[in-house]
């Protein structure tokens, strides 16, 4: 499976693998010891239980996933900052994505939406 050769790549990758409707593959995209705020008012730490919410929402979740429009990326060595204006109008979607002993990205923490304020 292809990796993240850029911090914008996780982006593409999650919308690509969310299309087809692998779980595996978008818990791939999140290192190990990831959090991710979702479902909406919660926090789920790990990659393996990431892959559970993943598998729940790619259920109940209507796709297909839509290509966001990518907000300027926000760098400090291996950590960078991506962020997408949401499709679905709900705001924001942000995360940070770290580089990987192999030159590849991955997420570490991930907030998919971030009302407007």
């Amino acid at each position: 499976m292809n990796g993240a050769t850029a911090p914008e790549d996780v982006t593409r990758l999650f919308v690509e693998r969310a299309n087809a409707g692998d779980a595996e593959g978008l818990a791939m995209l999140y290192a190990p010891d990831a959090v991710i705020a979702f479902p909406p008012g919660s926090v789920t730490v790990g990659r393996e239980a990431i892959m559970g919410v993943l598998e729940r929402m790619l259920a109940t979740v209507p796709g297909p996933f839509a290509e966001e429009e990518p907000l300027p990326t926000v760098r400090y060595g291996d950590l960078a900052l991506t962020s997408t204006r949401s499709a679905d109008d709900v705001g924001a979607r942000v995360q940070v994505v770290r580089k990987q002993p192999d030159g590849t990205w991955l997420r570490v923490i991930d907030r998919p939406e971030l009302p407007r304020v």
